[in-house]
């Protein structure tokens, strides 16, 4: 009879209760899997997005951005996650907006998101959706009964005067000083008076010695150097500061003083942040980590092109019966040489 083989030292006999054990760890991982179901697994929605116009060269919030740059923002945001999106174009119009609603709730979706500027038509809009049991998200502009998340005009305002103020005190302590207002000041839409008055509070607070003009461009870039070229005239011994209302004014108020050679004694913030001031590593835009030296010295984020990114977790979240606050502003930061590329990645070093 053959003699058996013996089992080495370190290796253990499979006893039945280590098979009991074993059994029962996989029966726990199944039920884990059961409960938490793979992404691809999970309820899906139907979300719509009635963006306020994609008319091709239209701005959108008196800055630089475009309806199509917030639609991409939505289209990216949605990959990766349980949306199925709707797309409309508000047209800034009317009867499109009632119509693109009117669809919405045909293809019976679970929730509908608003970006349109008229208060009547948002009531509509609200009676419609409220009548079809379809719960919605406003984007600016309020629609009854919709949680609103929107741009915070007077925010971004005083962000943009306090980084004037904090550069002239450090910079320029002591000496004379003239704080300009520069942009489309008449139009008292896009919420350009409360971003005005936000500039206004800490050149004010912080600066009480400064005097503080406005130079209305009515929404003509031309009008800049004419304006600039008055102002610097009159204050030939004071240091100019600039805050611009959109990052076109800013960049138009840059090449003005340029020309006068008054650069070595003003500094400039812009609103809005949008791609005209920044870009990737070899466009060598104005705002840049290789050109500290601008006298654009920085300019508030408005983040119209990552709206999807902020939009679309709120209205899972809504369906998903979580709390939300009633109103989410946008965040407002200055985007500087130090931080651009943290916060906008250049794309031709990704």
């Amino acid at each position: 009879m053959a003699a058996r083989a013996s089992r080495p030292a370190n290796v253990r006999e499979c006893r039945p209760r280590a098979l009991l054990a074993v059994g029962a760890f996989l029966a726990a991982a199944l039920l884990v899997t059961a409960a938490f179901p793979a992404a691809s697994q999970q309820r899906r929605y139907t979300i719509a997005f009635a963006n306020i116009t994609e008319e091709p060269g239209v701005t959108v919030e008196g800055t630089g951005f475009t309806g199509a740059d917030v639609r991409q923002s939505f289209v990216l945001a949605a990959r990766g996650q349980p949306i199925d999106l709707v797309l409309y174009d508000n047209h800034k119009d009317a009867a499109k907006a009632l119509a693109n609603v009117a669809d919405a709730i045909q293809r019976k979706v679970d929730l509908y998101i608003q970006y349109f500027p008229d208060p009547a038509i948002n009531k509509d809009v609200a009676e419609m959706l409220r009548g079809a049991g379809i719960p919605a998200l406003a984007v600016n502009y309020p629609v009854t009964g919709a949680l609103l998340y929107g741009v915070d005009n007077r925010a971004a305002g005083q962000v943009a005067g306090e980084a004037l103020a904090r550069f002239a005190g450090g910079a320029w302590s002591g000496q004379p000083m003239v704080a300009i207002l520069l942009g489309n000041l008449t139009d008292q839409a896009n919420g350009l008076p409360e971003r005005v008055q936000g500039v206004r509070e800490p050149l004010t607070r912080l600066l009480p010695a400064a005097r503080i003009i406005a130079l209305d461009t009515r929404g003509n870039p031309a009008q800049v150097s004419p304006l600039l070229g008055k102002a610097a005239a009159a204050n030939p011994n004071a240091r100019l500061l600039i805050a611009a209302l959109d990052d076109a004014t800013a960049l138009s108020a840059r090449s003005a003083l340029e020309a006068l050679g008054r650069t070595a004694d003003a500094a400039i913030v812009g609103l809005g942040c949008d791609r005209s001031v920044h870009g990737g590593a070899s466009e060598k835009k104005e705002i840049d980590p290789n050109n500290r030296g601008s006298i654009l010295i920085g300019s508030v984020a408005f983040y119209l092109d990552r709206y999807g990114y902020d939009v679309l977790p709120l209205a899972l979240r809504m369906l998903r019966g979580e709390s939300v606050p009633a109103r989410t502003p946008t965040r407002h930061i200055l985007i500087t040489a130090a931080n651009v590329w943290r916060e906008y990645p250049p794309y031709d070093m990704q």
